[in-house]
């Protein structure tokens, strides 16, 4: 890696990161078709993340967050949400993104994560006129673009809670002034692109079971070690592998968690947005037909 290349990092993201469950940072560069992993540490705080956004220099970033909200719900806020918020939304008005000025009314008007869970139960319930009460949570094109895998909808904020993980994250990248193709024009050098690992390890092991939050079993660790073989291997469409010491590997086999090796497989991730960016792709490998609103996952 020379001075001027970026650093890589993958996170795996929470939205009340603490002690028990923190943040997990993956910290890597990649060196033509191989990316080394420097290694894995954490982040406690919300505090923490922003501070590293702003002093880490010139990066390139994959995150486990979604990025944007399903347009129909967008729209809806626009036309039926309530007078407050419109308000906020549609002034004053400027030439920010439209992603910052989503972002920035939502966290106005909801104030806090609570108060995001209870704009989306009303629209579900009362100033929705479209959605039937008890119907499914609308995802993104991106959410389902993958055929046999979907990503949870930015709008669940119950059990796997993204929309907080949005309403959180995003965030800090826009206040941090983070780039984010296809969406919006901040830091020259410092690029942030929405990851998901559960792309990349569907690819690799289909639909083992690779994680638990509270107990192990053998079969998910062999899935694990399934899965750092073949990134060692080079044996995803990525096209790359990955390099690792044995105390490093054996770290992320033992995580039974897969914080940290989620935190890696968006690293990958990351690392191939990078490429395809060198290689003149204008959009660091995402489609040119994104909603500047709903954002894209990476090898989506």
């Amino acid at each position: 890696m020379t001075a001027d290349s970026p650093r890589l990092f993958g996170l795996d993201f929470s939205c009340a990161p603490s002690q028990r469950k923190p943040l997990t940072l993956a910290q890597g560069a990649v060196h033509g078709s191989v990316v080394r992993l420097a290694g894995v540490s954490e982040l406690d705080t919300l505090e923490k993340l922003a501070t590293h956004l702003s002093e880490a220099g010139n990066f390139v970033m994959g995150c486990d967050f979604p990025f944007g909200l399903p347009r129909s719900f967008v729209n809806a806020l626009w036309t039926h949400g309530p007078q407050d918020l419109r308000d906020k939304l549609q002034a004053p008005a400027s030439a920010r993104p439209e992603c910052d000025r989503l972002i920035s009314a939502l966290r106005r008007y909801c104030v806090n994560r609570a108060g995001f869970q209870t704009l989306i139960d009303e629209w579900g319930t009362t100033w929705h006129t479209e959605r039937a009460p008890g119907s499914k949570l609308p995802h993104r094109p991106t959410d389902q673009a993958i055929p046999g895998v979907t990503s949870t909808s930015p709008l669940q904020t119950r059990y796997v809670p993204v929309g907080k993980m949005y309403f959180e994250g995003f965030w800090r990248l826009v206040q941090a002034d983070v780039s984010i193709p296809a969406m919006r024009a901040g830091r020259d050098h410092a690029i942030a692109l929405e990851a998901y690992p559960g792309f990349l390890a569907h690819e690799l092991i289909g639909r083992r079971s690779y994680k638990n939050e509270s107990t192990d079993h053998a079969d998910r660790l062999v899935a694990r070690l399934t899965i750092l073989d073949a990134l060692e291997a080079g044996h995803s469409r990525l096209g790359l592998r990955l390099k690792m010491t044995p105390a490093q590997r054996d770290r992320l086999a033992a995580d039974h968690k897969g914080d940290q090796l989620d935190a890696v497989m968006c690293m990958m991730q990351a690392a191939w947005a990078l490429v395809q960016h060198q290689q003149g792709h204008p959009l660091w490998g995402l489609p040119t037909c994104v909603d500047p609103v709903e954002g894209w996952i990476l090898t989506a």
